[in-house]
Order: structure tokens, then sequence, then C-alpha cells
């Protein structure tokens, strides 16, 4: 995502070469890649990425992966990842539950948990439910089932202590808008309470370690960018207890300058329409959510699909990505709504026609507290779009 994949023989960017090495090593999974492919694949010198590679392997990141057989040279030693060399801590706080990962530098979940939250409640009790939860996923203590929110089954660990796992820092995930340079909420839609409280420092302050926070649709679209699941512009529309839209646009996460981006749920489409809660009248939101409330999912991918329609004629995206709860309850229903809509705009001129992919995420509310933890790792393989990326 929104990186040079070349790296440049300069000592001032050691830690920008390393973080190529680093990626590259993150993709190439439990295979390996050698020395001499790394150097061609960045630009690197091949004594440039000796220094590097030794230096990750001193500092415990980076182990050998056996050999390559000979081609008529030496045979070339391969390297991995060490995946538990380091973690990250994922957190999504929705507006009636929680949910927490705890996330190696592979990507893969080593720990989850989920609990009920009421987001209204005092910051301080809302507060303790996520440092509890922060601390049973590090420790591998007791993991709760996934409800009906659709994160998918916990995943249980080896039980290790608290200070046994080196984590990097924690990722929280939550419903915006919100300022995600301070780390600070603003109106958050129904709960107007939270505005301007300083969540980053409070929770740092509680757990210990360093936090980033983001907009819930950032974090799911950050981590399925990561992931790199079709490439290209794409936005991540989240449908659960709101509505809200991630988009990576020119292959970067794109929050725009006050973290204003992607409120796609308070869009008017409905002049007359019901009130939202965020004071405005026929939001998509409002009435995507009423006729979730009726039971009929056809007519909110219907009017889900409108928002989407709007969003490819304004953005000119590749794809739609549909997530949340809502969507996994009936994946099938709000895929093919949203796509028969997209088909109708498009054969009215829209896109001049092309065809623009739907798809569901799958993992219901899962991949909000995936992406969280991304929030931290993402810079570690220069990757833009986690902490202190704009």
């Amino acid at each position: 995502m929104n990186r040079s994949n070349s790296g440049v023989n300069l000592p001032a960017l050691r830690s920008h070469n390393a973080a190529l090495v680093l990626d590259l090593l993150r993709v190439a999974g439990v295979c390996g890649i050698s020395r001499l492919e790394l150097a061609e694949r960045t630009g690197l010198t091949p004594q440039a990425v000796s220094k590097i590679t030794a230096r990750l392997r001193a500092e415990g990141l980076v182990a050998g992966a056996g050999h390559w057989a000979s081609t008529g040279g030496k045979p070339r030693t391969v390297l991995r990842l060490v995946p538990d060399a380091g973690y990250a801590v994922g957190l999504h706080l929705d507006r009636d539950g929680l949910t927490a990962v705890l996330v190696d530098l592979s990507g893969a979940v080593a720990g989850s948990r989920t609990a009920p939250l009421d987001l209204g409640a005092p910051a301080e009790e809302v507060l303790a439910a996520a440092t509890d939860a922060v601390t049973a996923v590090r420790s591998g203590g007791a993991v709760t089932a996934a409800g009906e929110g659709g994160a998918g089954p916990a995943v249980r660990d080896g039980g290790a202590g608290p200070g046994d796992r080196p984590v990097l820092g924690v990722g929280v995930a939550v419903p915006g808008p919100l300022d995600h340079r301070g780390g600070v909420l603003h109106r958050v839609t129904g709960f107007p309470q939270w505005d301007g409280y300083p969540l980053r420092d409070a929770l740092a302050v509680r757990t210990g370690l360093p936090v980033v926070v983001d907009k819930d649709t950032n974090a799911a679209a950050l981590g399925l960018a990561l992931r790199a699941e079709g490439g290209g512009d794409f936005a991540y529309l989240h449908l659960g207890t709101g509505l809200g839209a991630g988009l990576v646009l020119g292959g970067a996460l794109h929050r725009g300058a006050r973290t204003g981006a992607g409120e796609f749920g308070h869009q008017t489409v409905q002049l007359d329409g019901p009130v939202c809660g965020c004071g405005g009248r026929g939001c998509i939101e409002a009435l995507c959510l009423a006729a979730v409330a009726r039971g009929d999912a056809a007519e909110a991918a219907r009017v889900l699909g409108t928002g989407a329609a709007n969003l490819v004629g304004l953005l000119d995206i590749d794809r739609v990505v549909l997530g949340g709860r809502t969507v996994a309850a009936d994946p099938d229903t709000y895929v093919r709504g949203v796509r028969a809509v997209l088909d109708e705009r498009a054969g009215r001129g829209g896109r001049g026609g092309a065809e623009v992919p739907v798809a569901a995420a799958g993992g219901g509310d899962r991949p909000v507290a995936e992406g969280a933890a991304q929030l931290v790792l993402a810079p570690l393989f220069g990757r833009a779009g986690g902490a202190g990326e704009a």
C-alpha cells in the first residue's frame, strides 16, 4: 500500500530499506526467500541486503529456513520472518460489543476475545472493559466464543503470561467521526458524550502500551488492502450497528485531512426521510437500519446499493467490498442487491457500462479488529496507513 517497491542505498534510509526486506519476508511466508532474491526485488546491493538481514536476525525478527538446491553455485540460504517476534492487539469498540484479537507479525490471529459493551456507559467503564480485553488476549486467558456479531470462532492460544509476548502496541477501531492523529473522538453518532474524549492517551495509560486510534471502517479497509485481495481502488462498506465506508484510493488508505472521509452512511438520499441519529433526514444509514429492523434484507441491500453506486460514480473505484455483522447474516442477498443497483446504473451510462465487482469480506465484525492490529504493524513493513500516517 502506497510504498516504493525499491530500496535506496543510503545510510539515512536504513529503516526504510529494512522495512522493504521485512515486507518481502512477510509476503514469502513459511517458504522464505533468499538474499539474492531480496536484492533483486528491492534493487539493493547484495552487500546491503546481507547487512540488513544480519541485523534483523540479531534482533530476532528473521531466521534461517534452510537452503535451496544449488544450480551451479553455492546453495542459497533461505530466510523467513519470525511471526512470534512481535504482536499487536487489535481492539474493535462497537456500540454494543467489543472484539479483541492478538495478531502476530505474519497477520495470523493468535488469540481473540468478544464481550458485550455499552458505548453509552461512562468512559471509565468502557475503558475498563477495553483494558480487560487487551489483558486477556495478551495473557491467553479465558476467551469467549463469538456471538451474533459474526466475529467467527475464538482462537485459544498457549496461555503464556502477559509479559511473555513482545506486544508492540494496541490498535483501536471505533465508530467515527474522530481525529486519528490525536486519538481523540468526536461526536460518535448516537453517543455525543464522547466528543473531545482523548481515547488514545487514556487507554495508553491503562495498558502501558502505545495506542493508535482510527475509525472502524478505515481499520478494516487497511487490513483488506494489506492482504492484497484484488488490488486497485476499493470501498469497504460496513453495515452493523451503523453504516460507514473505508476507502483505499491510489493504493493508500484515504482518511481525508480531518479523518472525515468515509462518512458514507450520512449521505442524504430522501429529503423528507426519517430522522437519522446524526440529526439529518433520509440518510442511507437510517433507511438501511430501518429496513434491517423490519427484516427486509432485500430493501436494505437496495438502499446500500444506491449509496455504493453514488460512491462508484463519484470516485470511479474498481470494486466494492461489503462487511459487518448484518452483511454476514445474509451475504448473498447483500452482494446480489448491491450488484443489481450498480449494474443498473452502469446500464444507464455510469462507468461507461463497466461492471464493478462486489464481494463480501466474510468474518462479520472480525476484520475490523484484525485491521486495528494492522494499524500498529503496517509501519514496521513500510506500509502506509498505519500509526502516524496521514
